[in-house]
């Protein structure tokens, strides 16, 4: 089945009138799924891992809720794609190293930052430099680049209430690509999870590109070798259309865990103007500088000056003489 019929058959019976593309409708409007971090049970005794953990579960950042096991054979940490999945992203033991891995990465940052300069989407493309991935990373970055020059957002009604944009970048159409080499130990927790929770593709073995929008969401994977130019059309063309669903669930694609306190940063971004971002390179954010003007009350021209009390003056005797005279007149009578 074509990659743009699977789409088409998505969410009929849930259309709506926005006209929102599905990256900003995402970024707006879709809370990220909590990944779920699995600790053994001996982890209670350890007071130096529980003050590592406990700024994360007091209010942190990260899209993450942490248990206790309560079973004596669990022995090792697992981090799970979410409460119900016996998917396990990663499992070992945790100390502050390995927290600060599993929550953060230099290709996650860079993702973020991306994301809050207003790019419509990051397509991450994970292969091993081989000349044949060389070749095909060239196909996608220039196809990329002749969609982005025909491609045109959906026009946008200020007046619908459904078609309103949250805080954030300003919209925009920017597609990027970010390359990573997948023998980085640095990104192998990405890795997993941008190859999704069914775990059909093996990061240390095939070379992959996955597109990631919203807060942090990935609409599918593909090795190298099956991404053609239709599928990567598909898949770009769907994030920049019109939102045809409200309904997270009811669209493809899976989340990632990233370590980003999303209203405050959204609320940041829409104070930011002159966002730059390249491959392999972060964000410039320029924040703006508040103009301060001063405003002044106009000066009276000196050949005026008291003019307005004088006439004031005037009036006022011209009334008093009229009263005066009705009521001569009325006496009369």
């Amino acid at each position: 089945m074509r990659f743009g019929l699977l789409f088409s058959l998505v969410c009929v019976s849930g259309a709506c009138a926005c006209t929102i593309p599905v990256f900003r409708y995402a970024l707006d409007r879709w809370e990220a799924d909590k990944f779920h971090l699995v600790l053994p049970a001996s982890a209670a005794q350890d007071t130096a891992l529980q003050d590592a953990l406990r700024p994360l579960r007091a209010n942190g950042k990260a899209n993450l809720d942490i248990t206790t096991s309560r079973d004596v054979a669990v022995t090792k940490a697992e981090l799970r794609n979410s409460r119900e999945s016996s998917q396990i992203v990663w499992s070992g033991d945790l100390d502050k190293a390995s927290i600060a891995a599993l929550l953060d990465s230099p290709a996650r940052r860079k993702i973020v930052e991306s994301i809050l300069a207003g790019d419509s989407f990051i397509w991450v493309i994970a292969d091993n430099g081989s000349p044949q991935d060389v070749v095909e990373v060239e196909r996608i970055e220039k196809r990329l680049k002749f969609l982005e020059q025909v491609a045109a957002l959906p026009i946008q009604d200020p007046n619908d209430p459904d078609s309103q944009l949250g805080p954030g970048p300003p919209l925009r159409l920017k597609f990027t690509t970010l390359r990573l080499r997948r023998d980085d130990p640095a990104e192998k927790v990405l890795f997993k999870m941008l190859a999704g929770p069914k775990g059909e593709i093996d990061p240390a073995s095939t070379s992959f590109a996955a597109p990631v929008f919203g807060k942090g969401r990935v609409l599918g994977a593909w090795p190298l070798a099956l991404l053609d130019d239709a599928t990567l059309e598909d898949a770009s063309m769907f994030l920049v259309g019109r939102c045809g669903c409200r309904i997270k669930n009811d669209n493809p694609g899976w989340d990632l865990l990233l370590n980003v306190d999303w209203e405050k940063a959204l609320l940041a971004a829409g104070h930011v103007t002159g966002a730059v971002v390249e491959t392999g390179k972060p964000a410039v954010l320029a924040p703006k500088t508040p103009e301060v003007v001063a405003i002044m009350p106009e000066a009276v021209p000196s050949d005026n000056r008291g003019g307005g009390s004088s006439l004031m003056g005037a009036l006022g005797a011209l009334i008093l003489g009229l009263l005066v005279l009705w009521g001569l007149k009325s006496r009369r009578t």
